[in-house]
Parts: C-alpha cells; structure tokens; sequence
C-alpha cells in the first residue's frame, strides 16, 4: 500500500511493456480512495495531484489488466470525486462540484502544484529549476493584485517602486538598473503562452481570475531565448469550465491616512456554449488608486492618482480529446496622474511645477492550438501583442541646455511596441527513461520610441518644441531549441538543451533641435550564438529532489540615438551582455508532507552587464557598466499544521563583487548591483477554522522585506530601501441565499511606516538633490464577494 501523500504523488518514470502497449496489470485492494488512488499512481508511473480530495473508502477490489484510464474510472465510480488527466503523465483529482465558496480550500503548497515553466506540465518538485508557483486560492486570499503585491510569497522577486506601470521586475537581485530604457528587460514577463514585454517596464497586468502564477528563476535562455537572463514571471489565466455556469463578482474599497478613497470592482462569468466542446470565459476589472501626496508648487492634493482597467476574453474549443483551441483577447489601460516621488523632509508633500502623468496600455490576441498523439504533443502559440507607454517631466533644470530664454520646460516620451510571436515545440509523452522536447521560435518586433523636449519661452504661454528624436527600432529573432533528458540509473536523470538563435535590429532615428543641425541614423546589428543548458538530478526514494544545473541568458547589443549633441563614437553602440548560472538545489518534504523546503545556492557570472543611464542632459542612452559575479543563497520553507495554521517563509542572501568597470561609464563600480539588496525575505501566516453554519475564518498577516542598496553604479549614491511592507487580513466565507459569498477586511502598512522605497523619480531633477519614494501610509479596507 502506498503511503498517504497531502497532494501531489509523483512516481518513477521507468515504464513497462504493458506501459507502453496502453494497458497496465492492477492490482489495488480495498482502502481509504486517497491511498487507492496512489497506488494507482504508482503502478502506473504517472504524477498524480489531488488525492486527499477524495474522501470515503474504496471498497472494490481492483485486479485486472487496464488502461489508465479504464481503472480510474472503475475506481472512482461510486466515489464523491472525479479525475481527468491534464497532461502526459499527470493526473488530477477534484471533489465533485459542490455549491460551495471559493477559497475554502487549505492553502496549497508548491509542492502540490503542477507547473508549466518549462514548457510541459510538470510537478514542481521533479524540475531541476527553482521554481515557486502561487495558486488561485493564495493569490486572493492575500490580497495580491500585482506581481509587487505578492513578492511576499516568492523568493528572490522584487520590484523597483517609480510607480504603476514604471516598474521593472527583478529576480535573484540580478539587476542591470532601476530605469527602464534601450535593454530588453531580463525578466520574461508572459500571459499564458506569449510574452508581454521587451524593454519597457512590467506592464503591471491586474491579477484577476487567475490560475496561478509561476516563477522560474535563473537564467531561461534555452527555452525562453534572450529577455529571460534572470528568469521568467508567468500568469497562468483560468480557462473556460466546458461542463458548468459560472459567475463571480468581487469589490473593493479602502481609505488611506491623508489620501483620496481607493476602490476597484471586478469579477467573471464562465459559460459553455456547447457542453464537453465549446467555452468562453469573460474576465473584467476597473480600479482606482486614490493618491496621497499633496504637490506643494501645483497647489493640488493627493496628485498620483492612478487608475486601471481591463478585460480578458478567452474561448476554448476541444472537438476530441486529442485537439484543443484557445483563442484569448485582453487588454488593460494604466494611468497614473502624477509621479510618486517626493525630497527627504518634505514628508507627504512635493514641489514639481509640472504634473508628471505615466500611461501603459496593452493589449494582445492570442491563439493556441494544441494536438495530443500517443507518443507526442504538439503545441503551436501566436501572438500579437501591442504595448503603450508614455511619460511626461518636468525638465525646468535643463531647460538651458536646450533653449537660451526658457523660462519652463518638459519632456515627454511616448512609445510604442509591436509584437508577432510564433512558438511551435512538440514534447514527448508517456512513461519512459527518454522524454525530450523540440521547438521552432520567430518573433517580430517594432518599437517605435518619440521624445521630445518642450520649453516655454518668457511672456509666452504655449510650449514649443526644442528638441525631438523620432526612432524605430524593428528586431527580428529567429531560434531553434530542444532538450532531452534520459534516467540512466534509478532516480538519476541527466538533461541537456540549448538554443541556436540570430537576432537582427535595423535602427532608424531622426534627431532635430533648435540650437544644433538635424542628424539621422540608419544602422543594422546581429548577433547570433548557441545557448546550453545542463542539468543532472537525483530523485531520493521518498520523492525529495538534489539537483545541479548550469543555464545560460543573454541579450543583443544596439545603438544609441538621441540627444542634442552627438555622443561620442565610443559611446554610440553597446554591446551583448551573457550571464552563466552555476546552481545546485534541494526540494525536500517531511511530515507527510507537511513541511517542505525548497533551496538553491547559485553563482553568477555576468559579463558586459547592459545598463540603462542618463546623460547630464537627462536623457537616455544604454551602455556596458562591466562585469559581476553573484554568489547567493535563496530558500523556501512551507509549514501547514492539522489545526488550520500554514506558514511560508522565504528569503534570499547574496554577495556581489564587480569588475572590468568600462572606463567611458565610470572607472570603479560599487560592489553590488542597483536595486538589489544583499538581503531580502518574506513571510505569510495564515490560520483558516470552521464556523458554525457552514462559515469559514481566515486570518492572514504577510511581511515584505527589502534590505539596503543603491539606485546606480555609483559607490558616493545614498543608499535607499532596508524596509518592511505589512499586510493584514481577516476573511469570513460561507453561504447566503445559497450562493458562496465572502467578506473580507484588511490594514496595509499598519504601522504607517513612511520608508524609502526606491532613491528615483525624475532624471532631470537628480543634481537638484536626493529624491524618496514613500510607502502608502497605513490604508484599511474592505472586500466583498459573491459567486454562483
């Protein structure tokens, strides 16, 4: 008899001959569903998630030669539980459909969840990659709305804090810089299949009716190509239910200390237009952001206000169990009315004589059609993605490097990217010592980029224009990828992949000014390599995992354009950067799987670190800072107790040395990496007990730690961050008129602790003095939700 797992069982992938012919020799004895279903699992060598939400007892005894699914079905019949597979090799067990509310389910640990980073669906604890994933249930209960919102759950994530909509992701403290600028960004940022990003800042997409979220950290070069150097952040959105009606509908509203009301509404309905065949799933979200500083110069109050909004449309066709379709269509507008930056003793309050407003729009049309065989699976993903973002600011300090009489001046910037994306791989299925994956990838992308430098002459009151660089920027990619792995003796398993790729950028630009002779650019770069990947894990007999992996990331070199006058010729290109992974990691469970920690020590060689700086002017060009080595240690511990208690706790370490400083940028490099503190960590607690009359109590408090670092290159820069972000919440869940609804009420920053949360606001404000982004001050809110 198999030993009773809390969730996930995941097995050897030796294989039969009875395995591969389909059908399988059973032999399960009455017993408990959760341990009859495990040996199952086991006598068929596939992962299996779920089994403790089967309850009651099998009282069949089941000997007969099968196939898989022929004995499950058998198993299960008189079972208060249903299966389905949901990948080659993996199986998930649901209690069937009751009318009851959402999230009432323990807190699901990362062990328990089935994972789709590598580009098959694969239990977490069998990857020889750190990868932390979020489920539903986790990312409503704690209130997370953006991938800031729920570093608290993530080891290594955080965020640089310009504001919604200006930030950029970072993972393992691997930063090229707090601005957003030329580099493509090093975090791959994807919604389901495509990605979303290229060089802008994180689009900040609202988590709404997810599945889950999933992180992948560590370079992803082989299987995710240039952009993931660092890693890959993943929404995972919910996909029609093709067998029942559902609907529902959450809002939200807040007050915070000194600062306007905050409120946002959002919800879903599911319908299945032809039942078992046909879906649509309709996901939408409005939110404001009240502000809460007060611009002392503009005499307006709580002046960055933001708002969101969006939908998300997603249509599933399964004709047969060998095909399936989802088409998806979303978008979202951000806008915020004002920067969120202030000058240390000014407290709450600001002096900027223009209003900073920042807009990010985008949307996408995606479609994935998926063909199952026996031996294979073929998944085809395309995309059009079309990002949109602007920022305006005041530019008065620079005002005479432009124009001799300005009184007043701005900057506006105002891009826009377009993305065609087309990746088809086929993977491998079934049980066996080989599974191997191979994929074609192309991409196509446009940005063009518009800035301009408006100044305002004396006793004139329109602005005119001074300064404009018009550039395009069209990038082609082109890669082939693969990888096979092959278990060479019980429980080893060595892994090797890589990437062939080529990228083309053609550059065009256009530069005029008002006090220098127009100039234009017209330049064509490629750079083309092979990025390995190699891997070698050791499965322990109780499903614990040892692992070591080396992984390469990388990005293309480019061209600077811009600025009144030409830089000089050293500094009108930049090069490709690489970083190279050494890690090793441990994924261990104990307790019945009670308590689990997840663990990797990694060391990384980063050469020609790409970076995003500022001219004196203010404006942007990108340049090679040098080289780092990272050594770090990142950790996971998970504890969930019989009584209702779960705790998550996670942190990382690292030590940073730089070198080869590029004597054009600075001749000596800090010895750490912008934006990223040596020490960071979070922790979650949460206690969820019965209430009479079917009612549920869920208490949750989570902290975010961000330790010290600096916001440049520069050892003389202030330090910022070495603070701690809070959240507490209480949640009732029950039934009312038959229907699942749920309060909930929360305090964020409860000690309405003010912190610098990141050194950065304006770059053309930087020599006038330091500038400080606060926390919100301490905001009580509440939540109500309804479903059917």
């Amino acid at each position: 008899m198999a030993a009773v797992a809390c969730g996930v069982a995941a097995f050897g992938v030796g294989g039969s001959a009875e395995a591969a012919s389909g059908r399988i020799r059973f032999h399960v004895e009455p017993q408990p569903y959760a341990e009859a279903l495990l040996d199952v699992a086991q006598q068929a060598n596939v992962t299996l998630i779920g089994a403790g939400a089967c309850k009651g007892y099998s009282r069949n005894r089941l000997v007969a030669e099968l196939t898989l699914e022929q004995a499950l079905s058998t198993l299960l019949a008189d079972a208060p539980c249903s299966w389905r597979v949901i990948a080659p090799g993996a199986v998930e067990i649901s209690p069937i459909r009751q009318a009851e509310a959402p999230r009432l389910q323990p807190p699901v640990t990362v062990t328990e969840l089935l994972v789709t980073a590598t580009k098959r669906v694969r239990n977490a604890r069998e990857l020889a990659v750190a990868v932390t994933a979020i489920p539903r249930g986790s990312v409503e209960a704690t209130g997370a709305t953006d991938a800031g919102e729920a570093a608290s759950q993530f080891a290594g994530v955080q965020a640089t804090n310009l504001g919604p909509g200006r930030n950029k992701l970072l993972l393992r403290g691997l930063s090229d810089g707090a601005y957003s600028g030329r580099t493509r960004s090093t975090v791959a940022t994807y919604l389901d299949d495509i990605p979303v990003n290229y060089n802008a800042p994180d689009p900040d997409l609202r988590l709404v009716d997810v599945e889950r979220v999933e992180v992948a950290r560590g370079p992803q070069g082989a299987l995710f190509g240039a952009g993931s150097m660092s890693g890959v952040y993943r929404i995972v959105s919910r996909k029609p239910d093709l067998e029942e009606f559902s609907a529902e509908i959450r809002a939200s509203g807040s007050l915070t200390k000194g600062g306007d009301p905050s409120g946002a509404i959002e919800g879903h309905v599911n319908y299945p237009l032809l039942p078992y065949q046909l879906g649509f799933r309709l996901s939408a979200y409005e939110e404001i952001q009240g502000g809460y500083l007060d611009d002392i110069l503009q005499n307006r109050s709580n002046v960055d206000r933001t708002e969101r909004r969006g939908a998300r449309l997603i249509a599933t066709y399964e004709p047969t169990d060998a095909w399936s379709v989802n088409l998806t269509l979303a978008g979202q507008h951000l806008r915020s009315d004002d920067t969120h930056y202030t000058a240390p003793g000014l407290g709450l309050k600001r002096a900027v004589r223009t209003a900073e407003p920042h807009v990010n729009d985008i949307e996408l049309a995606t479609a994935t059609v998926k063909r199952e065989w026996g031996w294979a699976d073929l998944t085809s993903a395309t995309g059009f993605v079309r990002h949109r973002y602007g920022s305006v600011y005041d530019s008065t300090e620079k005002r005479l490097l432009y124009s001799a009489f300005a009184d007043k001046a701005v900057y506006a910037e105002r891009t826009r990217t377009n993305l065609i994306v087309q990746d088809l791989f086929l993977t491998s299925r079934g049980a066996g010592p080989v599974e191997w994956l191979a994929g074609l990838y192309g991409s196509y992308t446009r940005v063009e980029n518009v800035t301009e430098f408006l100044a305002q002459l004396p006793f004139a009151a329109p602005l005119v224009h001074v300064y404009g660089d018009d550039r395009r920027d069209n990038v082609r990619e082109a890669a082939a990828y693969g990888e096979a792995s092959y278990q060479f003796a019980p429980g080893w398993t060595v892994a090797i992949g890589g990437r062939v790729f080529t990228i083309d950028t053609r550059t065009k630009s256009d530069v005029v000014s008002e006090d220098f002779a127009p100039r234009s650019l017209d330049r064509t770069t490629t750079f083309s390599g092979f990025s390995p990947k190699l891997s070698v894990q050791w499965k322990f007999a109780d499903g614990d995992l040892a692992y070591a992996v080396v992984s390469e990331g990388y990005r293309s070199g480019g061209v600077n354009s811009g600025g009144a006058i030409q830089l000089s010729p050293v500094r009108e290109t930049f090069s490709p950067d690489r970083l190279v992974n050494y890690e090793a990691g441990l994924k261990l469970t104990a307790m019945s799987n009670r308590l689990s920690l997840n663990s990797a020590v990694f060391y990384a060689i980063w050469d020609d670190i790409q970076t995003d700086q500022f001219r004196t002017s203010g404006i942007a060009y990108t340049t090679n800072a040098g080289d780092a080595r990272v050594l770090g240690l990142e950790s996971e511990l998970t504890y969930r107790a019989a009584n209702g208690l779960s705790a998550q706790v996670n942190g990382r370490l690292s030590e940073t040395k730089t070198s080869g400083a590029n004597p054009d940028f600075r001749r000596q490099l800090v010895n750490g990496l912008p934006g990223a503190p040596a020490v960071s960590g979070g922790a979650l607690l949460s206690y969820q007990r019965d209430l009479p009359g079917d009612w549920t109590l869920r208490l949750v408090g989570q902290a975010t730690y961000v330790g010290k670092s600096r916001v440049t290159f520069d050892a003389a820069a202030p330090k910022m961050g070495g603070y701690a972000r809070t959240r507490l919440s209480a949640e009732v869940i029950g039934q009312a008129g038959g229907f699942p609804v749920g309060v909930q009420v929360y305090v964020i920053n409860p000690l309405d602790s003010f912190s610098d949360t990141f050194a950065f606001g304006n770059p053309f404000s930087m020599g006038r003095g330091r500038q400080i982004t606060p926390q919100r001050p301490v905001t009580v809110g509440m939540t109500l939700s309804a479903a059917m």
